[in-house]
């Protein structure tokens, strides 16, 4: 072959290395934006749709921040707080703005009042009685960061902040812990997160799983203070990203979470699904456990009496305790990657919740297998109406890829039987937070096939790796790229602690 020959196929290869390499910066650029959103909308619990509400105005985009409805002047809801991060990542601050929404009017209102909390993200809010009360957070900066664990309570009828000062001892900084009301008008403060610098650039974090309460002190208004509560029963694991709400019979409802497993320069998770509730009144965990569908229960009744005579041997009738159940589930992502999840779920027993035998003492025995709902998730957003548990998106971990999710599912806590799933996991929405090695390296094979004209075509100039972003080991941030709702679909997920 002649020079000429040669030159032709060399150019022809150095064309195809600087396409890839334009077509794999390209795809790891977009693959490391996060998105935030300003968005608002609401669901409609009798329609099953969801509608993207318009109001000018709004509050300027962010994650991780807190939102309460409150009853007062046709129902608001309150924003503070919460955190920024540009596209690109060159942009992070924290906010320290109060928001609201008038609900009646549907106008958004920024209130400004002095003295109120500094900057932060991953704190915790609660509507209680006239008042927002504010525990807890983080703030970030590029040189260092700080956990707080100090108390704040906003005026809803003055619209002024004041720092509480309670006695006691109280939890340690953290952030993304469980904050809730009890019925004897107290805040139950449980569990979150911390980290602390153990050497230079090397952090230790640590997922709490302690229990406080705060209340006021009889007799004396503004007054507060703290107790350490040692509650019994099924408590949950270690974790933090769970999820909470208010059950109907005044309940506090945890689910999912995540448990970290921290090296040096490495952070990996286990997720989970599962749900618990606390009972304040008593001060005690119950672990929530599904009945399963009735229907399943009668056919799983008259098997049973079915086969009540071949069951007569002392073996048969010894039956070992139910073994937990390992469940497997696939989420298909847009480019075709099948990524595999396994669950552990618990054999069925004791509902969280006092439950009723039924007429056969089958209980959630009878309802077999596990029912399967909502996927191992941290960070998911729950809400309870008309005794129905709702549950909306949050996020998982495969590998180093970091998961947003936008499906909702429903569970009615007064019969506990089963999850409906009102929106399904949509494959074609599903965005990556980072982009794997092992998707580089078949993407390179893919490109290599057909191309040994090339190989043979003489050296070609060596790749230059592009630069890969570090994975914030900082889960709390809950900077996770969202996925974009198509029309009439779910909302984007927004990071949340």
């Amino acid at each position: 072959m002649g020079k000429k020959g040669k030159k032709e196929k060399k150019g022809r290869g150095a064309e195809k290395t600087a396409a890839k390499m334009e077509k794999k910066v390209s795809k790891r650029s977009r693959k490391e934006e996060t998105l935030l959103y300003n968005e608002l909308y609401v669901y409609n619990t009798r329609k099953d749709t969801w509608t993207k509400v318009d109001i000018p105005s709004p509050p300027p985009r962010r994650c991780a921040h807190q939102a309460v409805v409150v009853p007062q002047g046709g129902g608001q809801l309150w924003i503070f707080g919460g955190e920024f991060a540009s596209p690109d990542g060159e942009q992070f601050y924290h906010y320290k703005d109060l928001w609201v929404l008038h609900l009646a009017n549907k106008t958004w209102e920024q209130v400004k009042a002095p003295g109120g909390p500094s900057g932060r993200s991953g704190h915790r809010m609660v509507a209680w009685k006239r008042h927002l009360i504010l525990f807890g957070g983080f703030h970030e900066s590029a040189r260092d960061y700080i956990y707080y664990n100090d108390v704040y309570a906003f005026n809803l009828d003055t619209f002024t902040w004041s720092k509480l000062c309670p006695s006691g001892t109280g939890p340690s900084p953290r952030s993304g812990c469980q904050m809730s009301i009890t019925p004897q008008g107290g805040i139950v403060v449980y569990g979150g997160y911390s980290k602390q610098r153990v050497k230079k650039d090397v952090d230790h974090g640590t997922q709490h799983s302690d229990m406080f309460l705060l209340k006021p002190e009889d007799g004396r208004e503004g007054k507060w203070t703290w107790a350490r509560i040692h509650p019994s029963g099924v408590k949950p694991s270690p974790r933090s990203g769970f999820s909470v709400a208010v059950a109907p019979n005044q309940q506090t409802l945890l689910f999912g979470g995540v448990c970290d497993e921290e090296e040096e320069e490495r952070l990996e998770g286990d997720f989970f699904n599962d749900l618990h509730f606390y009972d304040a009144t008593r001060n005690r965990w119950f672990a929530g456990q599904l009945k399963g569908p009735k229907s399943e229960k009668r056919k799983r009744r008259r098997g049973k009496k079915e086969d009540l005579a071949g069951a007569c041997e002392p073996e048969s009738r010894g039956a070992s305790a139910p073994q937990p159940l390992e469940v497997v589930s696939e989420v298909v992502t847009e480019d075709g990657t099948v990524v595999t999840i396994k669950q552990m779920v618990a054999a069925p027993g004791p509902v969280g919740q006092p439950q009723e035998e039924d007429e056969d003492g089958d209980g959630a025995e009878a309802a077999g297998g596990p029912e399967v709902g909502p996927s191992p998730r941290s960070h998911a957003m729950l809400a309870v109406k008309h005794g129905l548990l709702y549950l909306y998106g949050g996020m998982f971990e495969a590998g180093d890829r970091q998961i947003t999710l936008g499906d909702l599912y429903c569970l009615d806590l007064h019969r506990m039987e089963e999850w409906k799933v009102l929106v399904d996991v949509d494959p074609e929405t599903q965005e990556w937070l980072e982009e794997t090695d092992s998707d580089e390296d078949s993407e390179e094979a893919e490109s290599a096939d057909g191309s040994d004209e090339d190989e043979n075509s003489g050296e070609e100039e060596e790749e230059e790796e592009p630069p890969h972003s570090e994975v914030a080991t900082e889960r709390r941030r809950g900077q996770h790229a969202a996925q974009r709702p198509a029309e009439g679909r779910s909302p984007a997920p927004c990071g949340a602690r």
